[in-house]
């Protein structure tokens, strides 16, 4: 497997994790460094770990969790990206949702963004690929466009009010349905 095509694997892995950071750089809810640093280390964490898991598990897991995965991305996302969509319509002053770079709801977007990533893993196992090199890499692109999209989703943000989290919210809900649909329509 040549670079160029680990490459454009991670970035399609890493579309999902830029989209949610999108979502939270927009809803304003992300701030600081740290925060940043957070969201997109998690994201990508877990984009390098989920390979790994397919390809050390091979078809056991695949297997056991194939029939569902859609259902646990799509609840994940839609949890999450209902709160923000609450939160943004809301005429509260705080608007009510929390800062997505932590506790459950970290956890709950890094899963629900790198299941896709189990399943590469898996087919990786299956080429006969070595797997390190190309999670480093999966991992590695999913920071960095999870950085520069929370980079751009703030100063959407900034420039259009708390109502971009409804945006991002519907983005998360989009992206849920997405997922659903891809699995259902086969």
């Amino acid at each position: 497997m040549t670079f160029v095509e680990i490459l454009l694997i991670a970035f399609g892995l890493a579309m999902d994790a830029g989209a949610v950071s999108l979502a939270a750089g927009a809803g304003a809810r992300t701030r600081g460094w740290r925060a940043a640093f957070r969201l997109s280390f998690h994201f990508g964490l877990f984009q390098f770990l989920m390979p790994l898991i397919g390809w050390f598990a091979g078809g056991a897991v695949s297997g056991m969790i194939e029939d569902y995965d859609h259902w646990i991305a799509f609840a994940l996302l839609a949890w999450v990206g209902g709160r923000m969509l609450r939160s943004g319509l809301s005429d509260e002053p705080d608007g009510g949702g929390g800062d997505p770079s932590r506790g459950r709801t970290l956890v709950m977007l890094s899963v629900a963004t790198s299941i896709d990533a189990l399943a590469v893993g898996l087919s990786l196992a299956m080429l006969r690929v070595t797997i390190w090199y190309p999670a480093a890499v999966i991992g590695v692109v999913t920071v960095l466009v999870s950085l520069a999209a929370l980079h751009l989703g703030s100063r959407l943000g900034r420039r259009f009010g708390r109502r971009m989290e409804a945006v991002g919210g519907l983005v998360l809900l989009a992206i849920g349905a997405r997922i659903l649909a891809e699995h259902l329509g086969g």
